[in-house]
């Protein structure tokens, strides 16, 4: 039975906006799954289909303004991913352990929030391959399939593990990422061509190198800490009309106008005719499209 349970639920229920332009604050573009990937622009409560915008001119104008992405208070600067000083200091979601999930100290009673830890990291994670730049193994809650791949730019994904927790999870993703790369490439992904891998051999080859790993892990914490996938591999296809040769990088601190021909969407960047630009890098940014 395929993961999937709803792929084509959005991360947001919110209305789509069709208006011409509108300002709000940017959070990571909602993605649906259904004969490729659909993309929205999220703007506060603002939804606009950016795959109708394809081949057309758009604008993204910051305003100069950001927003905590969780206070909503004003910031001058952006923390982790869309959040305010104080806010990435105490919040749990910021904390190093969500970049290391094998260094998760929720047992050690040291969590920041352990309401939220029960909700995000004491549930179950899947550990999946994916082919994004290349081979690589990565990790998400089970919630979160296929999102998480989305948001990679993966063109394929296979889970291979359903785990208990995000640290037992992390432990794995420590093992394979012996073996195989833990990172994207996010330039030699964004240019596209990715030739298919036969991600089912190689599950095939790398669960018995870290089955040593599994058992450890199984005898610690119980028979079903860890538990081996057969799943079909999904396949990912991005509304791209064409993909860039050389990578130049939109940045709002640095230009507050960004402007082109839209060319793609992958991952959690726009593509343009005037470079890309990673939405999801300028969270709690209050931005005016058009």
């Amino acid at each position: 039975m395929s993961l999937i349970s709803n792929p084509l639920a959005l991360d947001s229920p919110l209305a789509e906006t069709s208006e011409a332009a509108i300002t709000g604050t940017l959070i990571k573009m909602p993605a649906q799954l259904d004969n490729g990937v659909h993309y929205q622009l999220a703007l506060g409560e603002h939804r606009v289909s950016l795959n109708a915008h394809l081949g057309k001119l758009i604008t993204l104008t910051h305003t100069g303004q950001i927003f905590c992405n969780a206070c909503n208070r004003k910031t001058n600067k952006s923390y982790a991913q869309g959040h305010c000083f104080p806010c990435m200091k105490k919040l749990a979601r910021c904390d190093m352990c969500i970049m290391k999930p094998e260094t998760c100290h929720y047992f050690a009673g040291t969590c920041r929030e352990p309401e939220w830890g029960e909700q995000h990291c004491m549930v179950e994670h899947i550990v999946y391959l994916a082919n994004t730049s290349g081979l690589k193994v990565g990790i998400t809650r089970h919630t979160q399939v296929p999102t998480r791949w989305i948001d990679q730019g993966a063109t394929q994904a296979l889970p291979i593990l359903r785990v208990a927790t995000r640290q037992l999870s992390g432990l794995v993703e420590v093992a394979l990422a012996e073996l195989v790369a833990d990172k994207t490439n996010w330039r030699t992904m964004l240019k596209g061509g990715e030739a298919d891998i036969d991600l089912k051999a190689e599950a095939a080859r790398l669960l018995p190198v870290i089955q040593q790993k599994i058992d450890e892990l199984q005898l610690n914490y119980g028979a079903q800490a860890v538990t081996v996938l057969d799943e079909d591999v999904v396949n990912l296809s991005y509304p791209v009309l064409e993909y860039p040769t050389k990578i130049a990088s939109h940045n709002f601190d640095k230009n507050p106008e960004v402007s082109g021909v839209l060319l793609g969407i992958k991952g959690q960047y726009l593509i343009l005719d005037s470079g890309v630009i990673n939405l999801r890098k300028f969270t709690g940014y209050e931005v005016s499209f058009s």
